[in-house]
């Protein structure tokens, strides 16, 4: 059994009691890399060195600290900066950005509570992509069958926790992109309420989307991990002063009384017949434990998907305008003149998705097109908020499946964008209105994939979605499968 099997709580029993070390658990998760990621090609760098002589460290000190996060390996997003640790945010732009000056916020956090940074996780490129297969690099693999996608942009976060490679990660989440994953890799993703986690050295896609959160194999994990990561951040102006609650104090597996709405357009045409068996039944199990639920409507959510492409293409057409080979990143060595030099820099260093969002928001903010494009694409955004906001005042929380189907294969649908973008319609309106959201394992498709059950909740209240999430876990034991590499579940 490997250690990465126990729960949180009980991997801090084993450190309490000195069964078991940090350099323990730090050397298991190398060795679990060394073994499988040649497969699943979850990481982009590892900080082997520094995170051995860190382990070291904290085994030195184990006894005087009570952090719940003590020791834990973790992997984080290489779209989150870290210190001396090379950040590329999968694009050959960054090839070279090998020593960050500074660290994100999470990062930040993540070392007050003493965990241990195994290295950074592959991704789409600029997080932009819900497969995996827009980095520059390589392709990361879905662990439950390596031919199979893992989900993007956060594939390399949601593979490595799936894999068993690291304890837990760190995605982030712009229109789907810790949940998707997260439901095709059988783990559980959270993306906080907007302004919930500091942004705070994040490299921006979509400054109004993107949202950092976590990934573990288990709700309680994922509780836990939030409340060290969650917090009002001064360097961060849309991080919101708001408490954090403990979390982990819901997980009471008590939902007697809890009003559950199922959008009726969540489970419409193009929903895949034994995604929505595998959501019935979850319904079901919720009755069994005393909730109620009922048919909604979120009408406005057929136009989430254009909403969200042209509000987050515009976005990252005036974040990305940044990258020009000057102060940072890759500069092109066959340039002739300043503007030559900032053209071809952007050619060869952007991948081509990255290219045409960048070309699509540029066209939708352009003199004669902005009203009629990105304006009224923010009128629709806050009919969709508005959507959320009147089901939620009857409701404590919002249920449907993840995605539309199970994981598809490497290289279905790669060249078929709009395809692609449909892929992200059950989770984009949750950005659109910055609401909570979470996926957790509810179901095993005929080919032994696994299936995301999505519970949204209203702001800042993640604490009635992880307590309807936890009483789900706790009443199943879908989370407790294991994928067999290169194979079905085992």
């Amino acid at each position: 059994m490997s250690l990465f099997d126990y729960t949180l709580r009980e991997l801090q029993e084993k450190l309490h009691n000195k069964e078991i070390s940090v350099t323990d658990l730090v050397e298991e998760s190398y060795q679990r890399i060394e073994a499988v990621d040649g497969e699943v090609k979850a990481f982009l760098t590892l900080n082997k060195e520094q995170a051995l002589k860190q382990a070291e460290e904290l085994d030195a000190a184990r006894g005087t600290d009570s952090a719940a996060l003590f020791g834990l390996p973790i992997g984080v997003k290489d779209n989150i900066v870290t210190k001396g640790l090379r950040t590329t945010c999968a694009s050959q732009f960054l090839d070279n950005f090998t020593d960050p000056l500074y660290e994100a916020t999470v990062v930040e956090k993540l070392a007050d509570a003493k965990s241990v940074t195994i290295g950074k996780l592959n991704m789409d490129e600029f997080a932009m992509g819900s497969s995996n297969e827009n980095s520059s690099y390589y392709a990361t693999r879905n662990p439950w069958n390596t031919d199979y996608v893992p989900g993007g942009s956060s594939g390399g976060s949601a593979a490595s926790v799936a894999a068993g490679e690291v304890f837990f990660s760190l995605g982030s989440d712009t229109g789907g992109s810790i949940r998707q994953p997260a439901a095709f890799c059988g783990v559980v993703g959270l993306k906080p309420t907007y302004g919930r986690v500091s942004r705070f050295g994040l490299v921006a896609f979509a400054s109004s989307l993107d949202q950092i959160g976590p990934i573990t194999r288990t709700v309680e994990d994922n509780a836990y991990l939030l409340e060290a990561i969650s917090g009002h951040d001064k360097m961060d102006a849309t991080s919101a002063d708001v408490e954090v609650p403990k979390f982990t104090d819901a997980l009471t597996g008590d939902v007697k009384g809890l009003k559950i709405g199922v959008p009726k357009e969540y489970l419409s045409e193009g929903v895949a017949p034994e995604v929505k068996e595998a959501v019935m039944s979850a319904l079901r199990k919720y009755e069994e434990l005393g909730a109620t639920w009922e048919e909604v409507s979120l009408p406005h959510s057929k136009y989430a998907v254009a909403t969200y492409y042209l509000l987050a293409s515009s976005e990252a057409s005036a974040n990305l305008a940044r990258f020009d080979g000057v102060r940072y990143g890759v500069r092109t060595q066959n340039a002739e003149t300043m503007l030559d030099m900032f053209k071809r820099s952007r050619s060869e260093g952007f991948g081509d998705e990255v290219k045409r969002r960048i070309m699509l928001g540029t066209f939708a903010l352009s003199s004669g097109y902005y009203d009629a494009y990105y304006k009224k694409a923010q009128q629709v955004r806050t009919l969709i908020k508005n959507d959320f906001e009147k089901v939620l005042e009857d409701y404590d929380v919002i249920i449907g499946p993840t995605t539309p189907t199970p994981a598809f294969k490497v290289g279905e649908i790669v060249d078929d964008p709009l395809t692609m973008y449909a892929n992200d319609i059950l989770t984009i309106p949750v950005n659109l209105a910055g609401v909570p959201g979470i996926s957790v394992p509810c179901g095993f498709s005929s080919d032994g994939l696994p299936i995301g059950l999505q519970i949204i909740g209203k702001h800042f209240d993640e604490t009635t979605v992880y307590r309807t999430a936890h009483a789900f876990e706790k009443a199943t034991d879908f989370h407790k499968q294991r994928p067999s590499l290169g194979g079905a579940q085992s």
